[in-house]
């Protein structure tokens, strides 16, 4: 599902509601969590899970192509931990 999608559906499942205005709700919950992320905060959203970020450490990495040894700068990226509800409903539990 994609963005555009999301916000149909929503759209659809609240006929009193403009979708320019879902739109706009959905564009500042993604903006937030983006927000709260780049402040390095956790993001926790019950039943489906838990955005944070997580520190790679630098390393000497390797250029598959010509195998010259490369270094690779430290950095933060995302990581995503599934809720207990989200995982029991993929595993046919809920």
């Amino acid at each position: 599902m994609i963005r555009s999608e999301l916000i149909q559906m929503i759209a659809d499942e609240n006929p009193h509601l403009y979708q320019r205005d879902v739109e706009r709700i959905v564009n500042t919950v993604f903006e937030e969590v983006t927000d709260a992320m780049s402040r390095g905060d956790r993001v926790e959203l019950r039943g489906f899970g838990a955005f944070s970020v997580k520190k790679r450490d630098s390393r000497t990495g390797r250029n598959p192509r010509t195998g010259e040894t490369v270094h690779v700068e430290e950095k933060h990226v995302p990581f995503f931990k599934t809720g207990k509800l989200l995982r029991d409903r993929l595993n046919g539990k809920a």
